[in-house]
């Protein structure tokens, strides 16, 4: 596959991005390529939260919950989405909230990165920095949080990309021709609807 350098120059593509989807589904070594194409800052969610409070997102799980964190991940979205032009990768459970749906709908293009169950297990699976998976069967696991976001995630996506076995610079090329077309008055588009992929990742 062709470099980064030999591609074609980034398409002019206003505004921001978010990206949304599972753990382990590429968000942020995505986002970050695709914040280098297109001229725009990157944010990762998690490290902001990380950076306000001083500490690991596990330690903050460990000693506020699940519920302390989704509201510190609440109040750090009202806060970037406020920024422009941007790529802002959001954690997995940021679409759980209805103000974070409604705030990253509101404030830019929201990109689905899809990807099934076994594959998010296989990319996540020696990572100790996921303290929903620190269980026994985390397969199991990704499969519930899977049937349980899914339809959040597509209820705001703009686009739905099936992320596939392919590497991140191809995926983040890909997805940079897809908001270009995205951006394309609808009469000048491909015939092919912009929104989704033809595969579909299932469980």
């Amino acid at each position: 596959m062709a470099s980064d350098s030999a591609r074609p120059a980034a398409a002019d593509v206003s505004g921001n991005v978010y990206l949304v989807g599972l753990m382990g589904a590429g968000k942020t070594s995505v986002g970050k390529l695709l914040a280098r194409r297109l001229g725009k800052a990157f944010y990762d969610c998690d490290l902001e939260i990380e950076r306000a409070t001083g500490v690991r997102v596990p330690v903050i799980f460990d000693i506020e919950g699940e519920p302390g964190f989704r509201a510190r991940e609440r109040k750090i979205i009202a806060e970037l989405v406020q920024r422009s032009p941007v790529v802002l990768a959001t954690g997995g459970g940021a679409v759980l909230a209805e103000q974070n749906r409604r705030l990253l709908k509101e404030h830019g293009t929201v990109v689905y990165l899809c990807a099934s169950p076994q594959d998010l297990w296989r990319r996540t699976r020696h990572d100790r920095n996921r303290p929903l998976l620190q269980i026994a069967d985390p397969l199991a696991k990704l499969t519930e949080l899977y049937k349980e976001r899914d339809p959040l995630y597509r209820e705001i996506a703009d686009l739905v990309v099936d992320t596939g076995s392919q590497s991140v610079s191809a995926l983040a090329y890909r997805l940079e021709q897809k908001l270009a077309q995205l951006a394309t008055p609808p009469r000048l588009r491909e015939t092919q609807p912009v929104g989704t992929d033809t595969k579909t990742c299932a469980p």
